[in-house]
Parts: structure tokens; C-alpha cells; sequence
């Protein structure tokens, strides 16, 4: 009964993301004992982390629409409180950063209302607008420039990028009835992190050539290119399962999902390189911080979004 409001694609589908997760267990437990470099504690700890943080999202999809997106709201803040904790804050504006947390709630808000015109600008123009005010207030004008310039910018990728993901929920369901917006937001999350899994595992294979060697020395071309070759034949056999997407759509987006996702990675990996740090928190065992996990996707659901909005809804 829990799942009633679901399509039976989107159960299936999340029976499968299980189904891979039980391999990989077996994988690292049972034959890690054979093979030691499968059985490392980074990837025991790593699955544990995969376990809970898929365990939470299927819970959250399966229980209500409004449990989905309260659970993507605290995501949202918990990576916003990740990127402010990291970045160096004057004094004076430690006030300010509740502004700067309130802005999640409200764009939810949006999102959960369906208020498109108001979730498209709230950020990106009116917390731009408003942000300087307070701080104008205090009259302190050192450092002014770059403490608004690093808040704008973490509301923009922490708060604004990743609401595009909650967003698919409340799309309406006519326009993708294999799957409905639960089904568009798995299929977004799937390619998002196989893409990221793939482009390690053919750069961990095959990789020499590095792209950026000075911002993030382990990505290599191979990786790229294959990673977005994965996400390609994924996206095109998922499609017909989930999204409204013919093969030539699944095809375009895929391959558009796996360069943003290298570029959110890298981006975030110059952010850490600048700021001296590895990862971006330690809430999640193997991975970092939750930043470190929502690195892709803050590229890939705006792009994701309204490609899907313009061309299929």
C-alpha cells in the first residue's frame, strides 16, 4: 500500500538499484577474503554509506511525495552547511548566514507549491538582491566583494541546482506515465552516479592522459570517455522504463549528463584544492561530505530539469 502512489516501473526499477547494491555487497565481503583489494575498509566503509543513503532516499520516495521533498530540503542544507563551514567568513556577517539558511526552506517551498515563475528567480535574483542589504548594514566594506561573491555562489550550487532534482517530483505525471516525476528524479540520480563510478573505474583501468592534472590529478580521458560511453548505454536502456525520452533523447541527455557530471565534479575538486581541504565533510564514511557525493548533481539536474520541462512537458 505504501507504493501505491508510484508506477510499478519506478518499484521495479528501485528493486533493481537494490539488486546491484546485494552484488556489490557480495562482491566486497564474499570474495574480498580471495581477492584483498575488494575486501580495503575505504570500500567496506563505502558501501555501508551506499546502504544507508539509498536505504533513506527509497524510504522517502516510497513513504509520500512531501516526505521526498523535505528529505532533498535537508540534503540541500545539510551540503549548504558542508560549504559554509568550509569557506572562510568574516565576523560582521555571521548574521547573515541565516538569511543564507533560510533561503532552503523557502525555495522548497516553491518547489513543493509547483510555483515555477518564483523558483526559477528566488535565488539567483531576489537572495542576490537581498543578501548585500544586511551586510551593507554592518558598514563593513573589506573583504565585501568576496564574502558576497562565496555566499552567492554556495546558494547557487547547494541550494538553487540541487532543488532542480526535487522539482521532477511535482512535474505532472501525464507527461511521463511510465514513470511520473519519481521516476524522472531515479533516473537523474542513476546516470548521475554511474557516470561517476564508470569514469573511476576506466580511468582506474585504462587512464594515463589526465584532463585537468592541476585541478584534479586522478581524472584521465579514458575515464571521461568512458564514463560518458556507460552513461550513454544506461541512459538508453532505463529510458523506456522511467522517462518519455525515445532512444535519440536518451542518447543526447545521457551523453550531456556525463560531461556536466565530470565538470560538477571537477568544480567542486577546485573549490577543495583552493581551500587546502580533501573532503568536504565527514558525514559519510568512505565518500566525505555530502558535497562530496552532490558534486555531479549540481550540474546535472539543472541541465536534467529543464531539458526534460522544455522538450517533454
Amino acid at each position: 500500500m505504501i507504493a501505491s502512489h508510484l508506477a510499478p516501473n519506478l518499484v521495479w526499477a528501485l528493486a533493481g538499484v537494490f539488486a546491484v547494491l546485494i552484488m556489490a555487497s557480495l562482491l566486497v565481503f564474499g570474495l574480498g577474503r580471495r581477492v584483498p583489494r575488494l575486501g580495503t575498509p575505504e570500500l567496506a566503509a563505502r558501501l555501508r554509506s551506499w546502504w544507508i543513503m539509498i536505504l533513506l532516499f527509497s524510504g522517502a520516495i516510497l513513504l509520500s511525495r512531501t516526505a521526498a521533498l523535505c528529505f532533498l530540503g535537508v540534503v540541500s542544507f545539510l551540503a549548504l552547511k558542508e560549504y559554509l563551514s568550509l569557506i572562510p567568513t568574516r565576523r560582521v556577517d555571521r548574521q547573515v548566514l541565516l538569511w543564507v539558511y533560510l533561503a532552503v526552506p523557502v525555495q522548497y517551498y516553491w518547489v513543493a507549491t509547483g510555483w515555477y515563475g518564483l523558483f526559477v528567480i528566488f535565488v539567483p535574483v531576489y537572495m542576490f538582491l537581498l543578501l548585500p542589504v544586511p551586510m551593507l548594514l554592518r558598514g563593513e566594506t573589506k573583504g565585501f566583494l568576496k564574502a558576497l561573491g562565496t555566499l552567492n555562489w554556495g546558494l547557487m550550487a547547494t541550494v538553487f541546482s540541487l532543488s532542480h532534482a526535487a522539482y521532477l517530483l511535482v512535474l505532472p505525471d501525464a507527461g511521463n506515465p511510465v514513470g511520473g516525476g519519481a521516476g524522472l528524479l531515479l533516473y537523474l540520480l542513476i546516470l548521475t552516479e554511474a557516470n561517476d563510478v564508470a569514469q573511476y573505474v576506466w580511468g582506474k583501468s585504462l587512464g594515463r592522459a589526465r584532463v585537468v592534472p592541476r585541478v584534479s590529478p586522478n581524472k584521465s580521458w579514458a575515464g571521461l570517455v568512458g564514463g560518458i560511453a556507460t552513461t550513454m548505454v544506461i541512459g538508453a536502456a532505463l529510458a523506456p522504463f522511467l522517462t518519455p525520452f525515445g532512444w535519440e533523447a536518451a542518447l543526447g541527455i545521457s551523453f550531456l549528463l556525463g560531461l556536466a557530471g565530470f565538470v560538477g565534479d571537477i568544480t567542486i575538486s577546485a573549490i577543495k584544492r583552493d581551500l587546502g581541504v580533501k573532503d568536504s565533510g565527514a558525514l559519510l564514511p568512505g565518500h566525505g561530505g555530502v558535497l562530496d557525493r552532490l558534486d555531479s548533481l549540481t550540474y546535472t539536474a539543472p541541465l536534467f530539469f529543464h531539458f526534460t520541462r522544455y522538450f517533454f512537458f
